[in-house]
C-alpha cells in the first residue's frame, strides 16, 4: 500500500501544495489519502511526482478553490487548469 506524504506551503495568493510517495501507490490507494484542507478563497498549486490519476483525484479535490495549476519545472511555473475567477485563465503560466 501506497503512502502519500503532503507538505502545504501558504503563499499570498494561492497554497501549495506537495507531495511525495514513500512507497509505489496503486489505485485503491486513493480511497486512503486525506489531502489536507486549504482556504478555498486562495488558489492551489500541486506539486510532486505521482500517477495521473493522483493529479486527477487531487483535482477534484481542490475543485472549490479560486484555481488550481501543476508545477512544471521545465516552465519554472505552474500552469492553470482550472479556474473560478476572471484573473486565472486556463492555461497561463503562474510564476512563483
Amino acid at each position: 500500500m501506497g503512502n502519500v506524504k503532503f507538505t502545504v506551503n501558504e503563499e499570498k495568493e494561492f497554497t501549495l501544495i506537495s507531495f511525495e510517495m514513500s512507497d509505489i501507490l496503486v489505485p485503491e490507494d486513493l480511497a486512503t489519502i486525506t489531502p489536507p484542507e486549504v482556504n478555498g478563497a486562495k488558489g492551489v498549486v500541486l506539486s510532486g511526482r505521482g500517477p495521473i490519476w493522483l493529479y486527477c483525484f487531487l483535482t477534484h479535490f481542490y475543485h472549490p478553490t479560486k484555481f488550481i495549476a501543476t508545477y512544471d519545472p521545465r516552465l519554472e511555473g505552474a500552469v492553470i487548469i482550472e479556474s473560478h475567477a476572471l484573473t486565472y485563465q486556463i492555461g497561463s503560466v503562474f510564476k512563483y
